[in-house]
Parts: C-alpha cells; sequence; structure tokens
C-alpha cells in the first residue's frame, strides 16, 4: 500500500484500467477454458445430440460477477489513498 500512496491520482486510474483489462481477460480464460470438447474424439454416431462440455450459464453468470466485484473492490481501494503530494 505504500507504494501506491507514491503514485498519483492518474497513475492509479492506469491501474484500475489495468487491473480490468487482466480481470477480463482471466474471465475470458476461465469460461473459455471450461467450455472446450474434449480433445480426443470418440467417434460418435452422425445424428446423436453431444452435450457440450462447460460451465452452466449461471456459473458463468456468477463469475463475471465475482470478477466485477473484485475489480470494483480493488478500484475503490485504489483510489481512495491519500496521495503523498
Amino acid at each position: 500500500m505504500n507504494r501506491l500512496r507514491r503514485l498519483d491520482r492518474a497513475e492509479r486510474i492506469v491501474l484500475v484500467v489495468a487491473l480490468g483489462v487482466v480481470l477480463g481477460a482471466l474471465g475470458s480464460f476461465l469460461v473459455a477454458q471450461a467450455s472446450q470438447f474434449p480433445i480426443s474424439w470418440t467417434g460418435y454416431a452422425p445424428l446423436t445430440l453431444v452435450e457440450p462440455g462447460g460451465l452452466h450459464p449461471w456459473v458463468e453468470f456468477l463469475l463475471w460477477i465475482v470478477l466485477a466485484i473484485v475489480w470494483a473492490v480493488c478500484s475503490i481501494a485504489m483510489l481512495r489513498l491519500p496521495s503523498s503530494e
């Protein structure tokens, strides 16, 4: 926290935006990893319905909500710190 106090407001805003980009990339990566099909194909019949693996839509929704809350809390904490100026 002491290092963050040395930064001025513009630098903190850049950190908040960067944190948002990183959390967005993390969320996209987690959703993409959870929804991939198995690597090995086992030869299903042509007209059979194959259930795609992955997260349920409500779990994806909760994941994005949690990431947004983490971003908001970290952003508020970073931007409320008194500066050393």
